[in-house]
């Protein structure tokens, strides 16, 4: 595995032997990467190729949902229904795959106009919907072509009791990935276009607060800010130009993992959470690590 190390704290997260396996392969261009504690499966989306997928160890990849709108994002409820952001629909819908497997809608609007294209989506233990929307499902390369409604390319929440969104941030020129700290007290927001991941404060009425850069990834490949996850430590892990860029909790950069494609998300997984495992276009990996990922709904 190739890597590039900033500072000597990266050895206490990778070990310097760690491999980066390939365990699945042969998409267009996946992402959404969310571990399913209870069937021990990965639950990911084919963007490109229309299809919602799950992986296991002994059972390997097999479909869930074929048409999945584009499918991007996904996360669990508090419930453990699966929210999932559609590019082709510029939907936010719920699915419980437990049970009938029923597609409810969630989002499609704000002030009478169509979302651009929900791309990831986490959930607060409070049971409220966080979610980013810049128009990147609109484009020919990554959904369907069509025009705009919405100036601006913002970030969203949605609570547990009103189904109304609120628009939290609105200046992102694409903002993408985002994942809260350990305690919900703030949360971190990729902008692709800009390189950089911000940081807010989170209020307790749910709403965002004193946003600033937090860090800035180094432009050293192919790829851009996109998915993001912590540790138990409060590391951060972000999607980016090479693989994927490792922080302390202090934004110090500790180092790069390199990934053979274009890495677009990750997500923690295996029965003690130390497998991280990597959305990069064409194909799945995972990475052991020696600290245990933070266990978010989503």
């Amino acid at each position: 595995m190739k890597t590039q190390l900033f500072a000597s704290e990266f050895h206490k997260i990778i070990a310097s032997d760690t491999k980066l396996e390939q365990v699945s392969s042969g998409y267009q261009f996946v992402e959404g990467p969310l571990w399913n504690p209870q069937e021990k499966t990965l639950i990911f989306s084919d963007i490109l190729g229309n299809t919602l997928y799950q992986w296991s160890e002994n059972r390997g990849s097999s479909i869930l949902r074929r048409n999945s709108h584009m499918a991007n994002g996904n996360a669990h409820d508090l419930q453990g229904r699966i929210l999932t952001c559609e590019h082709a629909t510029s939907r936010l819908t719920r699915t419980d795959f437990s049970a009938d497997g029923a597609l409810e809608i969630l989002a499609t609007h704000y002030d009478g106009k169509e979302l651009n294209s929900p791309n990831d989506v986490i959930c607060k233990r409070d049971g409220s919907v966080y979610f980013t929307d810049p128009d990147s499902g609109r484009s020919e390369k990554f959904g369907v072509p069509r025009p705009q409604q919405l100036d601006f390319q913002g970030v969203y929440r949605r609570d547990a009791r009103d189904p109304n969104l609120l628009l939290l941030v609105d200046d992102f020129s694409k903002p993408n990935g985002l994942c809260f700290s350990r305690n919900e007290k703030h949360l971190f927001v990729n902008d692709t276009d800009r390189g950089h991941i911000r940081i807010f404060d989170v209020a307790d009425d749910g709403t965002l607060h004193n946003g600033k850069i937090w860090a800035e990834l180094k432009p050293v490949g192919i790829g851009v800010a996109d998915g993001m996850k912590i540790d138990t430590a409060g590391n951060l892990y972000s999607t980016g130009p090479g693989g994927i860029h490792i922080f302390d909790k202090d934004a110090k950069y500790l180092g790069i993992i390199h990934t053979p494609e274009q890495a677009t998300n990750l997500a923690w997984g295996d029965s003690d959470l130390q497998s991280l495992y990597i959305t990069a276009t064409t194909s799945i990996y995972r990475l052991r690590t020696l600290i245990s990922g933070h266990k978010p709904l989503g």
